[in-house]
């Protein structure tokens, strides 16, 4: 722009320091000053005019000439100093035209570099704006398989719960914990455990999934923001001095807006390109969580099916050898009865030679509290009592809790006698519910024909 156009600029009037109403005044004291020594050249005399008859102050020749000699010299003083001026004041516009030009095209530069920084960027969060929707996609399509094979676990479920119930209808001696029940109640747990997994991922990836739409969000209203800036930067880039719209704003250069740096203006960016992809690969990663969870849960509910029915088969078996074997294990179990209660007749015979003990000591120890005075002596008789009386009460105590528990055992005996003894129609039972109701409904995996494979995952 040439300093000519800044002159042809209509402006606003308004007080400038350069206006002429701020310029001092130059009165006559002034000029006396600026002309110096001009007029005081000389000292005027007085002489008699005889045509008048009047005095008269008058200079003299010599001072006439002095004082014309002197306007001379200041003539040529002020005419020199003003060539120097307007000389300094040609290089002073031909200086600030070209520094002004320079300038100019600097910040045209600046801004042309700035535009393709914020291009760069922008291509950046496209980039990652796609891949973060892509990745957004196919995690939603992992979440509804994983969804579905979550319901395709209630059949399983079901059919391992029916066998428990059915089993609870074993009378007698057949309703112990086996195999069988261990394997269905292991079952169980371990379909309700697979459920809980996959309902722990499954809340996962609803989490990812908020996490990278928050990611997705943020780089867009990033990527907004830069296609504004960009815009703006760009139009400024092509602004020039005819441009039309251009105009005086008063002390904006003193206007200071700005919230960051270039340096932080690329991290917060760069940051949030980082948190897309660090967000993405979690994603990603959550996706492979979900297909070795489904898998791994296949896996693990076909391994215990397979096993429940192997349990189910060899206790089919041993119910059957059962039958023939329940005389041997009836004599048995009379001489053991017979044992026990040999047993518990010793053990209440202990307790009563209990008795007489305790007694002694207990009466010693009644006996030396009525000592008197000094006598009244913690010896070590006293501790040697103290430590058999609780001798003796931990022996019965002891001794008590084996008889509890050896009476437990007989009625527990006496118990196993009267089943024994009508244990043959039991087993009879327990093998129609083994071998008709359970196995019946477990001779195929429990899973809906019309969905195909259970937890058959997508391909993408």
């Amino acid at each position: 722009m040439a300093f000519s156009d800044i002159t042809r600029t209509p402006r606003t009037p308004r007080l400038s320091p350069m206006m002429p109403s701020m310029l001092p005044y130059a009165g006559d004291k002034t000029t006396s000053r600026h002309l110096g020594r001009s007029l005081d050249m000389g000292q005027a005399q007085a002489y008699y005019n005889p045509a008048n008859k009047s005095v008269y102050n008058r200079y003299s020749v010599g001072d006439w000439g002095q004082s014309n000699n002197s306007h001379f010299n200041l003539s040529s003083k002020e005419r020199s100093y003003g060539e120097r001026l307007r000389a300094d004041a040609w290089r002073a516009i031909q200086e600030t035209d070209s520094r002004t030009r320079n300038r100019q095209n600097e910040v045209t530069k600046r801004l042309g570099e700035r535009v393709t920084d914020i291009a760069f960027w922008k291509s950046e969060l496209n980039t990652e704006i796609n891949q973060m929707a892509t990745e957004i996609e196919n995690l939603k399509e992992y979440r509804r398989v994983l969804e579905k094979a979550l319901g395709d676990t209630a059949n399983p479920l079901h059919v391992a719960e029916e066998c428990l119930m059915h089993r609870e209808k074993r009378r007698g001696i057949d309703l112990v914990n086996d195999d069988v029940e261990k394997s269905l109640i292991k079952e169980v747990q371990l379909i309700k455990h697979c459920q809980g997994k996959m309902k722990r991922v499954l809340d996962k990836a609803m989490a990812q999934l908020k996490v990278n739409r928050a990611a997705q969000h943020a780089l867009e209203v990033d990527c907004k923001d830069k296609h504004h800036a960009q815009h703006l930067d760009d139009r400024m880039q092509q602004l020039k001095n005819s441009s039309a719209g251009i105009g005086y704003f008063p002390s904006i250069e003193n206007v200071d807006n700005t919230i960051t740096i270039p340096e932080s203006w690329a991290r917060y960016t760069h940051e949030n390109v980082i948190r897309s992809q660090k967000e993405r690969a979690a994603s990603e990663k959550l996706r492979g969580e979900i297909d070795s969870c489904m898998r791994s849960c296949a896996n693990e509910m076909w391994s215990i099916f397979n096993a429940v029915n192997n349990n189910f088969n060899m206790r089919i078996h041993d119910t059957t050898d059962a039958r023939n074997k329940l005389q041997a294990h009836l004599q048995r179990t009379m001489q053991e009865i017979f044992d026990m209660e040999r047993n518990i007749h010793l053990l209440r015979k202990a307790i009563q030679d209990k008795e007489n003990p305790m007694k002694v000591a207990q009466t010693r120890l009644d006996e030396r509290t009525r000592r008197i005075h000094v006598e009244v002596c913690h010896d070590p008789v006293m501790k040697t009592l103290k430590h058999e009386v609780n001798d003796i009460r931990e022996s019965i105590a002891i001794l008590k809790k084996s008889l509890r528990e050896s009476e437990l055992s007989l009625a527990r005996l006496m118990k196993t006698k009267a089943v024994l003894e009508n244990d043959i129609g039991v087993k009879e039972n327990s093998l129609k519910l083994d071998s008709q109701l359970c196995m019946g409904m477990r001779k195929g995996f429990p899973m809906d024909p019309k969905v195909g494979p259970i937890f058959q995952m997508p391909t993408c």
